[in-house]
């Protein structure tokens, strides 16, 4: 994670209405002066078959909806109306809709709820409600009402890579997240997958951390570079290395 230290422009900001659980009447932004010192504990959430709620029905809502649904979340979406796609996943099955005002009683049961409405009392209430049940929660643009943030994802295949600015600048991580996306291609993703079928041999086979630990990294590290070989289209060759390394290993 990479870490800006400047004053936080956050949607709470000094002179505007307070949107925070604070209630400050015009933002002093107190709420928000510590959020690029606080370290943030990164993780990989497993969210399959997870209930999920997002709460509004928006662009913005469709945009979290469908970041759950990539990780194939079960999602309700809670809104008295939603934008033409949302409507459409419902239709279709793939989230529930319960077409109404947020209630309490939403949260029950739900690993996560992350909130995109423009009304500050109901996105204070998410927050305290999902605080009480020491959930997961997350107001979209108000880092106060946080208890994690979302960074900008980079996925290929299997691999998934995280950008985050602390919420410094949304615009800069998005920029990184195309500057990753361009570096680390395809040929990583593929890399990963032919490396992952050879755990279970590993495992099997070298009897200890560090063993197994110089196999992959003679592999990754190796000559000729596997990924230059999987760039130029050579699998093959790649598969070669990883076949005579085990050669190498079962010999000594």
């Amino acid at each position: 994670m990479i870490t800006l230290w400047r004053p936080m422009p956050a949607a709470a900001y000094a002179g505007k209405e307070c949107v925070c659980q604070f209630r400050r009447g015009i933002c002093d932004q107190s709420c928000v002066r510590d959020m690029l010192a606080t370290p943030f504990y990164i993780a990989c959430l497993k969210l399959k078959g997870r209930r999920c709620v997002v709460v509004g029905g928006g662009e913005i809502g469709l945009e979290k909806v469908e970041g759950l649904l990539s990780c194939d979340a079960d999602v309700t979406l809670v809104a008295p109306e939603a934008v033409g796609a949302l409507e459409a996943l419902a239709d279709e099955r793939s989230i529930r809709w319960e077409r109404r005002e947020y209630r309490p009683e939403d949260l029950e049961g739900t690993f996560m709820v992350i909130a995109s409405t423009d009304d500050t009392d109901v996105n204070i209430g998410i927050y305290e409600d999902a605080e009480r049940r020491a959930m997961l929660v997350n107001v979209v643009d108000v880092p106060p009402l946080c208890n994690f943030i979302l960074p900008a994802i980079v996925r290929t295949g299997p691999l998934a890579i995280a950008i985050s600015t602390a919420g410094a600048s949304p615009a800069l991580a998005k920029r990184m997240k195309r500057e990753v996306a361009e570096l680390f291609g395809e040929e990583y993703a593929t890399l990963a997958i032919m490396l992952n079928d050879a755990r279970g041999w590993a495992k099997g086979t070298l009897p200890t951390y560090q063993d197994r630990k110089a196999f992959f990294e003679g592999i990754v590290n190796g000559e000729p570079d596997p990924i230059d070989l999987l760039r130029a289209g050579d699998a093959r060759a790649v598969q070669d290395m990883i076949a005579a390394a085990q050669s190498a290993y079962a010999e000594a």
